[in-house]
């Protein structure tokens, strides 16, 4: 059993698995309140960081170390997410949420990784309700995922995010109407399976034709290089800009990239890959029977999840 340094004869922690036990759930909150898998492991890092900084007595006072763990978790997560706006605005080109691959491919992609750092991959991750988040103020943000995804009560959250009970209900109720705004009715995601694989097929044949009858009209692909990969500086918007874009893109590729169908945060998605490491990953958006959004993942930081070694 583990024990705690000091001085003094060692004694064990009873605490101390109840207390490990409970970084899955963090790293799956802290994921959810930061798209980025990377900040959440720095979040849940800090919260523990606060937790080991306390004496024995400190923590033994705490009646429940889960509960504390969240709200210091989700404190942190709220300090960044205020802070986020300004380190965005200095980012290169566009930001997109970190995308991130089903547990069978997040397995073989990063053999060490603890299974506690996985993210529990559901439809409050998909890449379509992150972007909605990133959208949200930090409180709104914050109380939405507590509260709706969580479970925690309003009186709970009130405790997190420094807002009455009331003013935290308005806040989730306004995050809601974001939420319904941005999201039409789910497409079964057998039926997206088969749109985005007849999208590859399309795109691997330079088929503009076929691309346009795949893409909603008003549809936009936003590309996230991070000054680190090259990518497209703004949105492109409109079917037909679309599909020529993709044209010209699977030309001069043509050859040196393999595109892989994989799941991507939960839902159907693609993968490109150069000699065996990814280098895009294509998260989707589909309503009816016609994509409206396409994100395209480039930035390396990114791709952890996804490349080997």
């Amino acid at each position: 059993m583990s024990t705690r340094s000091g001085p003094g004869p060692a004694r064990p922690d009873p605490g101390l698995s109840a207390v490990m036990s409970e970084r899955r759930r963090l790293i799956n909150l802290a994921y959810r309140l930061l798209g980025s898998l990377a900040e959440a492991e720095d979040a849940v890092q800090e919260t523990y960081a606060r937790w080991y900084a306390m004496t024995r007595e400190q923590q033994d006072a705490i009646e429940s170390p889960g509960a504390w763990l969240t709200t210091v978790a989700s404190r942190v997560c709220l300090d960044l997410l205020r802070s986020a706006r300004a380190r965005r605005e200095r980012y290169v080109g566009e930001w997109i949420p970190e995308p991130l691959p089903d547990q069978a491919e997040w397995t073989s992609a990063r053999p060490a990784a603890d299974p506690a750092d996985r993210v529990t991959l559901d439809e409050s991750v998909s890449m379509a309700f992150l972007v909605v988040l990133e959208q949200m103020t930090p409180a709104e943000r914050v109380t939405l995922i507590l509260h709706d995804v969580f479970g925690y009560s309003f009186a709970e959250v009130a405790g997190i995010v420094g807002r009455t009970p009331a003013a935290c209900r308005q806040l989730a109720s306004s995050a809601r109407r974001r939420v319904r705004a941005a999201q039409p009715p789910a497409t079964p995601t057998t039926r997206q399976a088969d749109i985005v694989r007849d999208f590859k097929q399309a795109w691997e044949a330079k088929d503009i034709t076929a691309i346009l009858g795949l893409l909603d009209p008003s549809a936009t692909v936003i590309a996230d290089g991070g000054g680190l990969a090259s990518a497209a500086p703004t949105p492109i918007e409109g079917a037909e800009q679309i599909a020529r874009y993709m044209a010209e893109l699977a030309a001069r590729t043509s050859g040196n990239v393999t595109m892989l169908e994989r799941a991507v945060n939960g839902q159907p998605g693609l993968v490109a890959q150069q000699g065996g490491i990814t280098v895009t990953v294509f998260a989707f958006d589909i309503s009816g029977d016609r994509i409206t959004h396409i994100w395209a993942v480039r930035n390396p930081e990114k791709l952890r999840p996804w490349t080997t070694g």
